[in-house]
């Protein structure tokens, strides 16, 4: 073996150690991934969609055209994985036999696809196809493991979400849950409610963390979303525990705190910077005027109000300061539904996506079966 073939076997032998090592590490270790030269490709790939996504002027062919972006991600991840296996074996089959350059990426595909059509009578190139065989076994089987594994947290995400429609509206808003809650007198279901939210968090923690692509896959309803259904949870919680510090549970400062714990989380996966310790004073974007309007709304669907507005603000502003930076700037990177208090997006110029509040349905009884609607804001 000349000196030539040496240098290309050890190359290609490092290719397909590295291409393994990336893909197990993706895959199987349940850690985030972002570096590697798949997750770079993919990273960039992504942002490249997205951006072209962006200047979509309408919500829905936005939305329509993102369901379909983080799949696409996904497929391409595995074209990588094998594309770069098939360049290593190719290089080792060159080097350890007497084939032209040309026919040992044939080899390499036959074996890897087991097809097995083509193959070189001499021990070593034979030894290397049944290894490019086994390593395209690998490639499968670790992927065929893998979706089910992120549609099963996909799915357990989407549970509550969808549940969380009748509750709070779609797009889901803080202040309409707290006051749906009240005027249908089930206040004394929050407790289980926040303690289901924060169990919730806990497990989009570990699963986000683990499959970053479930933080860019959409719910099946456009107008929901996983991130806007968890700040209008967060946002209903301290604004329970603002407006009504005696009668809010404990449950709603565990939900928060496990809110804003998950959230950060997934900031660190994909490397969003924050203030891991903000000061309760230090300031949000959500204007003090849509609070005021939001107490008013609690008082008027008839929740106990222990402190007013004024008196209320900086103690939900010390709450929401945990969560809101963090929360904007991923509602802004996945392009979640405008809910109202989910900060702004990156949309073209003349874009249609006003903030929607969610509407209430209409109120039908026997005495009355024309019903009433009472709009939300």
């Amino acid at each position: 073996m000349t000196v030539v073939k040496w240098v290309v076997g050890i190359a290609g032998a490092v290719l397909v150690t590295a291409n393994l090592y990336d893909m197990v590490r993706a895959l199987v270790v349940p850690r985030p991934h972002t570096s590697g030269p798949v997750a770079v490709a993919s990273r960039v790939v992504r942002n490249t969609l997205q951006a072209g996504v962006g200047r979509v002027g309408s919500f829905a062919a936005r939305d329509h055209l993102l369901t379909t972006l983080e799949p696409a991600v996904m497929l391409l991840r595995l074209g990588i994985w094998l594309s770069a296996g098939l360049a290593g074996f190719a290089l080792i089959i060159w080097s350890t036999g007497n084939t032209s350059f040309g026919h040992s990426f044939i080899e390499a595909g036959s074996s890897i696809f087991t097809l097995g059509f083509a193959t070189e009578n001499h021990p070593a190139p034979e030894v290397v196809a049944f290894l490019a065989a086994a390593f395209g076994l690998l490639v499968i089987a670790l992927q065929i493991a893998y979706l089910p594994a992120l549609y099963d947290s996909f799915n357990r995400r989407e549970t509550l979400v969808t549940m969380l429609e009748s509750r709070a509206g779609t797009p889901a808003w803080g202040p309409e849950l707290l006051a749906r809650h009240h005027l249908v007198g089930i206040e004394g279901n929050l407790p289980v409610f926040y303690g289901e939210w924060e169990r919730w968090s806990a497990d989009v923690a570990e699963s986000h963390t683990t499959y970053p692509a479930l933080i860019y896959m959409r719910s099946p309803h456009p107008t929901n979303s996983w991130l806007v259904g968890l700040i209008a949870v967060l946002d209903s919680a301290a604004l329970y525990m603002a407006v009504c510090p005696t009668a809010a549970p404990a449950e709603a400062r565990l939900c928060v705190r496990m809110g804003f714990t998950c959230l950060r989380d997934i900031a660190r996966a994909i490397r969003i910077p924050f203030d891991p310790d903000p000061r309760p004073d230090a300031g949000i974007e959500l204007p003090f005027e849509d609070f005021v309007a939001a107490v008013a709304r609690l008082e008027q669907a008839g929740v106990p109000l222990e402190r007013t507005a004024e008196e209320a603000w900086p103690h939900f502003q010390g709450w929401r300061v945990n969560y809101e930076s963090t929360a904007y700037t991923l509602t802004n990177i996945v392009f979640a539904p405008p809910g109202a208090w989910t900060g702004g997006r990156r949309y073209p110029e003349g874009a249609t996506d006003a903030t929607s509040f969610p509407q209430r349905p209409v109120d039908r009884r026997p005495d009355k079966p024309e019903g009433d609607r009472v709009q939300s804001a």
